[in-house]
């Protein structure tokens, strides 16, 4: 028996798809059974200034995709109805919108990621995503080491006000004596 030949129409798909999972760096799986077509462009436009795309995938084509780019395996998440979030910069913010989304809409069910190159389970990635982003935690780095440096000048003018304080009141003792 020789290999399944595929039909043009869905190598084209699959190739679709691939370039779409290439464009971004992170991956994250949900179910979206329940969710009205205006449910799923309002998810796509609070999503889209956060750097993803949220995709409606088959998953045959999901795991042939993942299969040829050598993610990690998700088999067990690719079940149901099956949407993805795209994270072309950082997954953390996409992550969040997606379970905040969730909340106000149960029919959102976040299943997994492929997160910095580790599959995630639900879990997981709702623990991602109350971390930091990169600009909370340069601006905490940037606040931290900017304080060594404000005491010191605090400390310094201080000093010379005190200085200032002892000068004028030499000043006025020697005016008035």
């Amino acid at each position: 028996m020789g290999a399944k030949k595929i039909q043009p129409a869905k190598v084209k798909q699959i190739n679709a798809l691939k370039d779409r999972f290439s464009s971004g760096k992170d991956l994250v799986f949900t179910n979206y059974r329940g969710l009205t077509v205006e449910q799923i462009t309002d998810l796509r436009s609070r999503l889209r200034p956060l750097g993803a795309d949220f995709k409606v995938v088959k998953n045959t084509f999901a795991r042939l995709v993942i299969r040829d780019m050598k993610l990690p395996e998700v088999d067990t998440y690719l079940a149901g109805p099956t949407a993805v979030a795209i994270c072309k910069t950082e997954s953390g913010p996409v992550a969040k919108a997606l379970l905040d989304f969730a909340k106000e809409i149960p029919a959102l069910e976040v299943k997994a990621g492929i997160i910095e190159g580790g599959v995630f389970n639900a879990k997981q990635v709702e623990a991602y995503s109350n971390l930091p982003s990169k600009q909370q935690l340069l601006a905490m780095l940037m606040g931290t080491m900017k304080a060594p440096i404000q005491n010191l000048a605090s400390g310094l003018n201080g000093v010379i006000a005190k200085l200032a304080r002892t000068l004028q009141a030499v000043a006025d003792k020697k005016a008035n004596g």
